[in-house]
């Protein structure tokens, strides 16, 4: 999953946290045969994870996109380099974890 950091792959899209947080959400969830039905609570939470990432656990005004939320060109080398060496790379630390933390909760709920 790593190639999910800097907004999948380095693009500055769709937060890898956000996605590895769905990812979860269907390997929970999700059925594992064609014919078996997928548990109703993966849309639920699915929209509840969104929901909270943005009001919750992202720092940029509920935005959800890479780029927007660590605010680096992830094409650009010396915009990575100083990502790297300041806080923003500890910024989005702890939205990692803040994001694990919220899919913990969710897997834990009573059924």
């Amino acid at each position: 999953m790593g190639a999910f950091g800097g907004g999948l792959g380095g693009n500055g899209e769709v937060c890898g946290a956000l996605v590895g947080a769905l990812a979860v959400l269907g390997l929970r969830f999700s059925r594992s045969r064609e014919e078996e039905k997928e548990d109703s609570r993966m849309w639920v939470y699915a929209e509840e994870l969104l929901r909270r990432f943005r009001q919750e656990i992202s720092p940029n005004q509920g935005h959800i996109l890479c780029r927007e939320i660590a605010a680096v060109d992830w094409k650009d080398r010396e915009q990575v380099k100083q990502f790297y060496r300041g806080e923003k790379v500890q910024v989005c630390g702890r939205l990692v974890g803040d994001t694990a933390k919220l899919i913990g909760e969710l897997l834990e709920r009573p059924t």
